[in-house]
């Protein structure tokens, strides 16, 4: 009887429970609608006169886009516990906009971005001097490059350090040009907090790294034993070819007798370097002279040339106002060697693929990324850009690279030890030791 009795008590006062939650559920989704009753006037019609199907193909129905965007704000500006940055919002809204290409290459830059992207490809900048890279599978970046004498290397801080947080804030996943130019570059003299993580434990090692004036070393070179000249380009900067061509001049003024370029983790950049590269380095007379060309998605695109002692552009939209054609006349005439890695991409890959096509040397190393598609950065007239992929590149012979890369006719992988030395001695370092020895 005393369980029964125990029962009864429980069954009356969970259904008294029931019903109050019951009651609390109702009360709280009558608040819901009329919350949105009372910021939204007609939410069913916008539904029903706007239903995606109606939509055209391939285009956006701004109409639609900015009356929800519209209640939106309201939603925010009724409700949002904190202060709206305005500023802040309107940056997002183009960010979101690129972001929904579902392009990890093609970005919207705000003024502060757009101006520090500008001062990269110029080859100067304020910062801690190392070159890093993203996975684009994974969002992490990877310092790949630690610059001799830089702010970096007198932190400590190692090539395959992962960026983990900077001042704090976790940053795994956030767009590389906006790690770099919002969070690692700064004021010259003030210091930035960077955790890494180290070695196969992701040991967490913080480092304090003062921000210093930088110029980016793009192009290094010297004479090795035998005659061998070593060009490095760590990346195509607007400096780069005039480096680079300074750096033939020298070498073969010093009798040099063969010449290795090395593009290891040479993530690419401005178009015009590396055409100006590949015309100082190759001959004339085979595949017309042909460099490099693109296409967009109409069959149009531009066409670079050495023809005549003259590097040569072609463009199917007009005038470019650019200098060409300009003078060249020159050619390496020495046995010639590029080393490669998988971090070689984009121009990397320009200037691997034309030596592939022409014969003109050999390629030692691995495979190269796989980059074969040119962004545009276009200024949108009020301090701000947008960076768009707009066409597909091809090697002089046709070949369409992007997502396959360049397979190496010698491949030779760096020794597991060697990957996190900060500097490697050029007589341990395999990969340039086998082209070295493949020259010979």
């Amino acid at each position: 009887m005393e369980t029964k009795n125990k029962f009864w008590k429980g069954f009356l006062a969970g259904a008294l429970v029931m019903a109050f939650a019951g009651l609390l559920i109702v009360g709280v989704s009558a608040g819901i609608f009329l919350i949105g009753k009372a910021v939204m006037d007609n939410p069913v019609q916008i539904v029903e006169e706007n239903s995606p199907a109606e939509l055209p193909d391939g285009k956006l129905e701004f109409g639609r886009i900015l009356e929800k965007m519209g209640y939106i704000q309201e939603i925010v500006e009724n409700y949002y516990l904190f202060e709206e940055d305005e500023k802040l919002v309107e940056d997002g809204i183009y960010t979101g906009l690129m972001y929904g290409l579902d392009d990890p290459y093609s970005v919207y830059y705000n003024e502060e971005d757009y101006l520090s992207l500008m001062e990269d490809t110029a080859g100067e900048y304020c910062g801690i001097g190392a070159m890093v890279s993203q996975s684009l599978a994974t969002g992490i970046s990877t310092v790949m490059r630690v610059f001799e004498n830089s702010p970096s290397f007198e932190a400590g801080l190692l090539p395959g350090d992962i960026i983990y947080k900077v001042e704090g804030e976790e940053v795994a996943g956030m767009e590389l040009d906006l790690l770099v130019s919002n969070y690692i570059r700064g004021e010259e003299g003030s210091k930035v907090s960077i955790v890494v993580l180290r070695g196969d434990a992701n040991e967490e090692v913080e480092l304090t790294i003062e921000r210093r004036r930088i110029e980016v070393p793009t192009v290094e070179h010297e004479m090795l034993e035998n005659n061998v000249g070593y060009i490095e380009v760590l990346q195509f900067d607007t400096v780069t070819s005039q480096q680079f061509k300074n750096a033939v001049d020298d070498l073969e003024e010093q009798g040099m007798e063969k010449l290795i370029i090395d593009l290891r983790d040479n993530p690419g950049g401005v178009l015009d370097a590396v055409v100006e590269m590949m015309a100082y380095v190759l001959p004339e007379d085979k595949l017309d002279g042909m460099l490099v060309y693109t296409e967009d998605k109409d069959g149009k695109g531009e066409r670079f040339f050495c023809q005549d002692g003259k590097l040569k552009y072609e463009s199917d939209y007009g005038p470019s106002g650019s200098d060409y054609p300009k003078e060249d006349g020159h050619e390496v005439e020495v046995p010639l060697a590029v080393l490669v890695n998988g971090n070689s991409a984009s121009a990397s890959e320009v200037f691997t693929g034309a030596i592939l096509d022409y014969g003109a040397g050999i390629v030692v190393g691995t495979q190269t990324f796989g980059k074969g598609i040119v962004q545009s950065v276009l200024p949108l007239g009020d301090g701000t850009a947008i960076k768009l992929t707009t066409a597909h590149y091809y090697t002089p012979a046709g070949v369409d690279l992007h997502g396959e890369g360049l397979a190496p006719d010698i491949e030779v992988e760096l020794d597991e030890e060697l990957r996190t030395k900060a500097v490697v001695e050029k007589s341990e370092d395999n990969q340039l030791q086998a082209a070295i020895a493949a020259l010979e």
